[in-house]
């Protein structure tokens, strides 16, 4: 039997870098045919509800929080620890759409929400003292913002996020890479030295992508259905 004169094309080679068990979403965007791979770049090291409870201890507010901010769904086991200290009624802020979800869960009205980061809530934000529950590396633009107007802001982290030593092997996938997905700056951190020009890095929101650009060209922004698409144009590189 002759050979097969018609060239076959692989698909692309996708590599996924969050932690287990937050990639169901993204997995649902990649066509058909092509290779995933799961590289986390992060781990979390989770604050024990005790820790949560002695830093609001620590803060010693005067007054119960007007405002909070939800910075990432991962604060979902914590939520409840701080109903205490939040006014009745509160206003709810969450960055992004997994954040407001998480707030709803817990029965909160979600009155503001940003899918651009937590400072681009700042303008909508007037009535303190304000707490902001998150991780530990919070970046500093949104309390800035609102203590420069007089606002008390208050900062209590339910984890932080480490940076993985990766193996030969995941170096080698990363490198491999026609898309890469990133999720924050500190993904790319660690990301960055392996990465190809080529690669398509996909990111979530303005600052994850100013980060990524400061060091490579090829970024769409945005984790959306519109990644489908995107997807189905990108070509694989030759190895």
């Amino acid at each position: 039997m002759s050979a097969d004169p018609t060239p076959r094309v692989r698909g692309i080679r996708v590599v996924l870098t969050r932690e287990g068990g937050r990639n169901a979403l993204l997995q649902a965007w990649v066509p058909n045919g092509a290779a995933v791979s799961d590289v986390p770049l992060t781990t979390t090291v989770w604050s024990t509800p005790t820790e949560v409870t002695d830093q609001l201890a620590a803060l010693a507010s005067p007054e119960r929080y007007a405002t909070l901010v939800v910075t990432s769904a991962r604060v979902d086991k914590y939520l409840e620890l701080v109903r205490p200290v939040l006014g009745d009624p509160v206003v709810t802020g969450a960055v992004g759409s997994a954040s407001a979800a998480v707030l709803a869960s817990h029965g909160f009205t979600v009155n503001l929400r940003s899918n651009e980061g937590a400072a681009a809530l700042a303008p909508s934000i007037d009535r303190g003292p304000v707490l902001l529950l998150g991780a530990l590396e919070m970046l500093s633009e949104l309390p800035t913002a609102l203590r420069n107007r007089g606002l008390r802001v208050d900062l209590v982290h339910c984890y932080v996020t480490v940076a993985k030593s990766l193996t030969a092997s995941e170096r080698a996938t990363l490198s491999a890479a026609d898309v890469l997905f990133i999720g924050a700056p500190s993904a790319w951190a660690v990301a960055a030295p392996f990465v190809n020009p080529a690669t398509l890095v996909v990111v979530p929101g303005r600052l994850t992508a100013e980060a990524v650009q400061a060091s490579h060209q090829r970024v769409h922004v945005g984790w959306d259905d519109a990644v489908r698409e995107v997807l189905r144009s990108v070509t694989p590189r030759a190895d």
